[in-house]
């Protein structure tokens, strides 16, 4: 019936009938900015939306603004970006809320933050807001990169100083003073547990596993597999720059290229131990054929968890870098280091002391891999 009501419709007005697409209803999106009792952050954090639709802010108690950044640069603003402004709300207000709109033009991540730092950044802080951000993990990447801006919330943390008896074999006793970092985990009197770490497990660009906790005399030895990576000390706050670079003078670990061919049986190592409880950040300088850093090829010793420099955020850092940086290629040496070498072995021992931390290298030189 409603075919035939639609062909003689047709007929009469002398057209040719044609698929109608179905009529599509934009939606509106709330989100609220803060909130009545002053919580820093969005509600919901992210949302998914289509072409046409409107997310729509209301701005709640205190002073944000929801400002346009993007992945790689979550806390500053993203130019020809959106931007609220600032729209402070009185504590006692409960209604009559401004809101703000934005128009949903393709299906793009939309990446946002509060640029409030008074008191403190609240974007450091976690206050951070997505659309379409393709996936849970990818916000928590996003996230994480966010309130790892604060670099300096451990890193200018003073050491606690932890006094040990220790009694050795021969029956003598010996106090040392061990050195600590705030949240960190406490040291023990001695350890001496080996964490065998495999570069490049697989083929992976991976380090397996990628974050451990070590105590002090504890050792971390480096296993190189297949294809031509390193294991370079780096900070947390320039993940893919090795550390003598960001911090001119500081003596810090690199095992240098690594080429092991796909079939070899016999794999080179580099052992470094721990001399206090201070976070190690580490990661691959191949850039060829792609950066293995900005791949999220990292890894770290002692990551602080419970605050904002912990692994992930670490990693999203590294990853957040992808295509602005081109720092894992510089050429590196280790100033500070002696080494020896066997003709008949094919193999280099080195050693480098510093920055709490003592490494030897066994390394066997096999063909140049990419």
């Amino acid at each position: 019936m409603f075919s035939y009501k639609s062909y003689t419709f047709a007929a009469l007005v002398g057209i040719s009938l044609v698929a109608i697409p179905p009529v599509v209803r934009s939606a509106t999106i709330d989100v609220t900015v803060g909130s009545l009792n002053g919580t820093i952050g969005y509600t919901p954090e992210y949302v998914n939306a289509s072409i046409g639709d409107t997310v729509r802010f209301t701005f709640q108690q205190k002073n944000h603004t929801a400002t346009q950044s993007s992945f790689a640069s979550p806390c500053s603003p993203l130019q020809n970006g959106f931007d609220s402004g600032f729209v402070p709300v009185a504590a006692n207000v409960t209604s009559g809320f401004t809101t703000a709109e934005l128009t949903i033009e393709n299906s793009d991540p939309v990446w946002v933050y509060c640029r409030q730092t008074n008191p403190v950044s609240h974007c450091e802080s976690g206050m951070v807001f997505a659309v379409n951000p393709g996936s849970d993990d990818k916000f928590a990447a996003f996230k994480a990169a966010a309130m790892g801006q604060n670099s300096t919330s451990t890193a200018s943390a003073s050491i606690v100083t932890v006094t040990a008896t220790v009694t050795v074999s021969n029956g003598q006793t010996i106090t040392t003073t061990y050195g600590s970092y705030p949240g960190s985990t406490a040291p023990t009197a001695v350890s001496s547990t080996d964490h065998r770490i495999i570069v490049g497990n697989n083929g992976t660009l991976t380090y397996s596993p990628a974050n451990i906790t070590a105590q002090i005399g504890d050792t971390v030895t480096f296993e190189f597999h297949a294809k031509n990576h390193t294991v370079t000390q780096s900070s947390f706050a320039d993940p893919c720059t090795p550390l003598s670079l960001s911090s001119a003078g500081t003596t810090s670990f690199d095992s240098g290229f690594m080429p092991v061919s796909v079939n070899a049986t016999n794999f080179p190592t580099m052992t470094i131990t721990i001399n206090d409880t201070k976070p190690v950040w580490a990661y691959c300088r191949q850039t060829v054929p792609v950066s293995h850093c900005e791949s999220g090829m990292v890894f770290s010793v002692n990551a602080v968890e419970s605050s904002a420099n912990s692994f992930e955020a670490f990693k999203a850092k590294a990853i957040a870098l992808n295509g602005t940086s081109a720092s894992g290629s510089a050429s590196l040496s280790s100033p500070s280091a002696t080494s020896t070498s066997n003709s008949n072995s094919g193999s280099s021992i080195r050693s480098i002391h510093g920055a709490g931390i003592v490494i030897a290298a066994v390394s066997t030189v096999v063909g140049a891999l990419l």
